[in-house]
């Protein structure tokens, strides 16, 4: 007879909140390392003594300065398909498609590319914490603050709460939502430690309605997610936030995930939420990013499928652009100790003793891995987002068309690399270029209209 079978409720309830309690004070504090620490780890443990280094965006000088001419942008010429199964066979149907190079390639992006997702993780409960009204251009709106608590009950230590805003008109319910990740509120809520690569500035606001006003007047409505309330944006933090949680404070084994990988868990844990609250449809929910978080919103899109359409901007290596590609940022420059932690620690080989064209697979077939669902990408003029590479977008787009026609659906319909400001809309996968910078906002109005047929009316 276990000898608390007599004891009463109440002291149950007590001593269980002591045991919790106990377990929380007793529990391992995570492993402090630097960024440059946890890179040289991983180096170790790959058995890789120096890495090729990235280029260099600040001095046209040195033998390694970043490239901008397109005649020089190709030095691997061959690309994996992704329609030739790992032993050599075709895939040749929807089926096989499915049954077996769906899964090979979502393997080979697990332990070399992304990083795997631990076949557990913890629960999160979602809470409004307030509510708020207002107006934007003359329409009302709900806004929800929501903070999401990722059960820590199996590692105390550490405490991971996620923060995202959900906005929709006021006199509507079960509409249509667009997640964005973005660093829209990072300066006040989590400031980059000297180890992580700060976001770039905002670019200038552009002249007619936000992209939020844009939705709103459509009748939609948008969700801000915060990804460093769910991972840190540096090496250092790699040992906290659901990374961290997930591994008991300890270090990456190196196909774990990374930090891409780590934020769009993040957004499908919001799509949790989505489905449980009346004024959002979510079954018509799609996820847009820029930058670090267009790479991500990629990632989220591949491996999420409830997330109907995707909007991709400016993603560079690591996103939408080819690894094996020389023009604008470089595998070299993500595997590097400033972002290595957005990738799997595998992905590093790649910048050493390997190659690009080492890889078993490249970034056309993460856009594949979408299929069949809408994609649209987009870039700025190569006169200040050339670092993002959008040529390289759209090669990667056009080596995805195969599977996408595969599954009954359309590609982009050409081969021919449009004119700046072109957009290719009429496919299932959508691109264009904008002649503006650094920025997703000139593309907005093409990528709702290349959305509309995918995201259902909402009902008023």
């Amino acid at each position: 007879m276990s000898r608390f079978q007599n004891l009463p409720l109440s002291l149950l309830l007590v001593a269980a909140v002591s045991a919790q309690s106990s377990i929380a004070q007793t529990a391992a504090a995570p492993v402090q390392l630097t960024a440059e620490q946890d890179h040289q780890r991983l180096m170790d443990t790959l058995h890789i003594t120096t890495l090729r280094a990235g280029a260099d965006a600040h001095n046209p000088a040195a033998p390694n300065a970043v490239n901008y001419d397109e005649s020089k942008a190709n030095p691997y010429v061959s690309l994996p398909d992704p329609l030739t199964l790992n032993d050599g066979k075709k895939v040749t149907s929807a089926r096989v498609w499915w049954s077996q190079r769906h899964p090979e390639l979502v393997e080979l992006f697990d332990r070399e590319v992304i990083g795997r997702v631990p076949a557990h993780t913890p629960k999160v409960t979602w809470q409004v914490v307030s509510t708020s009204h207002d107006t934007q251009d003359g329409i009302p709106t709900l806004t929800k603050h929501l903070l999401g608590h990722v059960d820590n009950s199996a590692y105390p230590a550490i405490t991971v709460d996620i923060r995202m805003t959900l906005t929709t008109p006021a006199n509507a319910t079960h509409v249509p939502v667009i997640l964005e990740f973005t660093f829209e509120n990072y300066p006040r809520r989590t400031p980059a430690p000297s180890t992580a690569t700060p976001p770039p500035p905002p670019p200038p606001v552009p002249a007619g309605p936000s992209w939020k006003q844009q939705l709103l007047a459509k009748g939609w409505g948008y969700a801000l997610l915060e990804p460093t309330t769910i991972q840190a944006d540096n090496g250092a933090g790699l040992t906290q936030g659901i990374i961290g949680l997930c591994n008991h404070g300890q270090p990456r084994k190196p196909d774990d995930w990374g930090a891409l990988r780590a934020w769009a868990w993040g957004g499908s844990r919001a799509l949790d939420y989505f489905a449980t609250d009346k004024d959002v449809d979510a079954k018509h929910v799609g996820v847009e990013g820029h930058s670090r978080f267009g790479k991500t919103a990629l990632v989220a899109m591949a491996y999420e499928p409830r997330f109907v359409v995707a909007y991709v901007s400016s993603s560079g290596a690591g996103g939408a652009t080819l690894a094996r590609r020389h023009f604008g940022e470089q595998l070299e420059n993500v595997a590097a100790a400033n972002e290595y932690h957005w990738m799997a620690g595998n992905y590093i080989k790649y910048a050493a003793t390997l190659t690009p064209q080492d890889m078993p697979v490249d970034m056309h077939e993460l856009i594949a891995l979408c299929a069949p669902r809408p994609v649209f990408i987009g870039g700025g003029a190569t006169e200040g987002d050339g670092w993002a590479d959008a040529h390289g977008t759209f090669i990667a787009e056009v080596a995805a068309g195969p599977v996408y026609r595969l599954l009954g659906k359309r590609d982009l319909g050409t081969t021919v690399y449009p004119t700046i400001e072109t957009p290719l809309i009429a496919g299932d996968l959508a691109f264009r270029q904008h002649s503006g910078g650094h920025t997703p906002a000139p593309n907005w109005p093409t990528f709702i209209t290349f959305a509309t047929p995918y995201l259902k009316s909402p009902s008023y």
